[in-house]
């Protein structure tokens, strides 16, 4: 009994302890569910609400770029892509073979389309290709019944309208590279594009604007049951140019096939109305993806379809620059309108003979003939005369030899070369004969048509400074504000004497109006356009005397790559300048017979349509200040 009674009481204790235990375990239970249920219930409702909802970022469209009067030069079309659900489908293989026949499939659209499908899981969209036509789609509708899986979406896309004609002002977006993405979440959105070159790079942080949201809600396998709410972006900022494109697409077409470039800018406000480059390219297909081909034909191209030659080009300005030399010697008072210089047909320089481009020369020549003949022995003594200091330091108040400060990427400085430069960069001091060749703009001088535009139009506008632009500060769409028009910056007078100024002016209105000038058969004959300029030749390789004593045409019998650069820089109305022009023509002969007509033209253009006339009087009607303009009747009456 007593043994039986001390088992009763070992297995009372360890039922206790037990239950007991038991107790403990179900009571931390119990508090835990109490914590997990009560205490922390909307802690992890939350967590199943992010799981269940997935926020996706948006891309926002990207900014409109229009020309000064509103016309798109850069819009956001319709991007029709075409999409496969791997799992709807079944077969992947078997339908890109059925959708081959309704429209074209590029064989590495089939090898990319097949590797994402098999790397992705089933039910997330794979892009087949994109920038479907209207046809292509309306095909591949008709037919969805036998294409399971097949989806058509719509995206936006930049598109470019002009094509070349704008390319290399505007530029052009491309996809982001991996390096870039940094920690912008836009950047990592597959769709979403950045500017390259050109207003599209310059203004990229304005045109990108702001992305939108999307909440979807998702099953367990991540696959997307319905939208519960979406919010767009804010769309980027409109960005006006100073371009007419009406005048740009005349000075592009007018280069015509040429290699070279064309820049129409406003003398007094700097407004750049028209910057033709040839030849050029089509930016669209950068949005889309260039092929390796297309890219490797236009890298291969000898005449550099990629480059701003406006801006990037860097050639010798030739006789254009005797503006320079001229303008440098009446300040300088090393000569007057009235000094007579012999020119016999070439100048002796210790043991060299320097050449005037008139083989008998032009006898005695005073300071504006010299320059309406472009007689190059008065020039050779001029410079000889004022020395390169003085010539360099008036080539870059009139604005070479720097980068004008225009905003556009990509500008190069040119080049004016001065002792110090010399002696830094090739070494030896300077020659007495490499003064007398830059006193014809050769030798290591370089300048990029643009450079020579605001030369130009320093020289016609009173002589006060200006720095080119294509682009104005963006507006919002409700701000009270005229978007475009000529600059309101204060002008800076570069402080040369008005007579030496009258002298140049009417000198370049000889070269092209009175008959003996070398532009004359290129002059605009409409009363109140009248243009004046002054022509260049620019020589890319010495001629042996041998050639010259046997008379060879240096350009016709030769390649093109070795023939001379054609230069004109001109402006109109002569008695009233409103217009600057630069025209140079790779490899295009005399720049009379070359470039000057298609500066005719194109300042004949430009008058008769008068952008910068229009524009500053619909700012006076708008009760606005405009900028300050010499533009006379004539001009306006276009």
């Amino acid at each position: 009994m007593r043994r039986d009674a001390d088992r009763h009481h070992v297995f009372s204790r360890r039922a206790a302890l037990l239950a007991g235990g038991k107790f403990v375990l179900f009571s931390a239970l119990g508090a835990r569910l109490y914590y997990l249920q009560v205490l922390e219930s909307e802690r992890y409702k939350t967590l199943a609400d992010e799981n269940r909802i997935n926020l996706r970022l948006l891309a926002p469209p990207r900014g409109r770029i229009v020309d000064r009067f509103g016309a798109p030069l850069a819009v956001n079309r319709q991007n029709y892509r075409i999409v496969v659900i791997p799992e709807q489908a079944a077969d992947v293989e078997a339908t890109l073979d059925s959708l081959g026949r309704l429209i074209a499939l590029a064989a590495g659209d089939r090898r990319r389309t097949l590797r994402e499908a098999n790397r992705r899981r089933g039910f997330v969209p794979v892009t087949i290709r994109e920038n479907l036509s209207w046809e292509e789609v309306a095909r591949v509708e008709v037919n969805a019944p036998d294409l399971p899986g097949v989806l058509i979406e719509v995206g936006q896309s930049r598109d470019y309208p002009h094509g070349p004609d704008t390319a290399h002002v505007l530029g052009y977006v491309a996809a982001v590279s991996e390096d870039e993405v940094g920690g912008d979440p836009l950047l990592q959105l597959p769709e979403f594009r950045v500017g390259r070159t050109g207003v599209e790079m310059t203004y990229d942080a304005n045109l990108r604007g702001s992305g939108g949201s999307s909440q979807v809600e998702v099953n367990a396998f991540g696959r997307v049951i319905r939208e519960l709410n979406r919010r767009e972006g804010q769309p980027g900022a409109e960005i006006a140019l100073s371009l007419d494109l009406e005048l740009q697409r005349f000075a592009h077409r007018r280069l015509a096939d040429e290699s070279g470039a064309c820049v129409v800018i406003h003398v007094h406000s700097g407004e750049v109305l028209a910057m033709a480059s040839t030849p050029s390219f089509d930016p669209n297909p950068f949005n889309r993806g260039l092929s390796v081909e297309a890219w490797r034909r236009l890298m291969a191209n000898p005449r550099a379809p990629l480059i701003n030659k406006a801006i990037a080009g860097q050639y010798a300005p030739g006789s254009a620059f005797k503006i320079v030399v001229a303008l440098a010697a009446l300040e300088a008072g090393v000569i007057t309108p009235k000094t007579r210089i012999f020119c016999s047909g070439e100048m002796t320089l210790g043991d060299s003979k320097f050449h005037c481009w008139s083989r008998f020369g032009h006898g005695w020549i005073e300071t504006a003939q010299a320059l309406v003949e472009s007689c190059d022995v008065f020039f050779y003594e001029v410079a000889k005369r004022t020395g390169i200091d003085r010539i360099a330091a008036m080539a870059e108040r009139l604005g070479l030899g720097r980068p004008t400060g225009i905003d556009l990427p990509g500008e190069e400085g040119g080049l004016v070369p001065t002792r110090e430069w010399k002696q830094a960069v090739i070494g030896g001091a300077w020659q007495p004969g490499e003064t007398v060749i830059t006193g014809i703009g050769q030798g290591y001088l370089l300048a990029t048509p643009l450079q020579l535009a605001v030369m130009i139009a320093r020289a016609v506008n009173g002589g006060n400074t200006l720095t080119p632009f294509v682009t104005r500060p963006p507006v919002s769409a409700d701000a009270d504000e005229v978007r475009v028009g000529a600059g309101d910056a204060e002008f800076v007078t570069l402080g040369f004497e008005r007579a030496n100024l009258e002298l140049l002016r009417r000198a370049l209105s000889g070269v092209v109006n009175a008959p003996e000038g070398t532009a004359h058969r290129a002059r605009i004959e409409r009363p109140g356009y009248e243009m004046g300029g002054k022509t260049g030749t620019v020589q890319v390789r010495r001629i042996s005397r041998a050639e010259r004593e046997q008379g060879i045409r240096k350009n016709e019998d030769l390649p093109w790559e070795m023939r001379d650069h054609a230069v004109f820089v001109g402006f109109a109305p002569v008695h009233e300048p409103a217009y600057a022009i630069a025209v140079v023509v790779e490899h295009g002969g005399g720049g009379s017979k070359v470039a000057a007509p298609i500066a005719r033209d194109v300042l004949n253009e430009v008058q008769r349509r008068a952008p910068a006339t229009r524009l500053l009087g619909e700012r006076r009607d708008d009760g606005r200040q405009g900028t300050r303009s010499s533009v006379s009747p004539a001009a306006e009456g276009g």
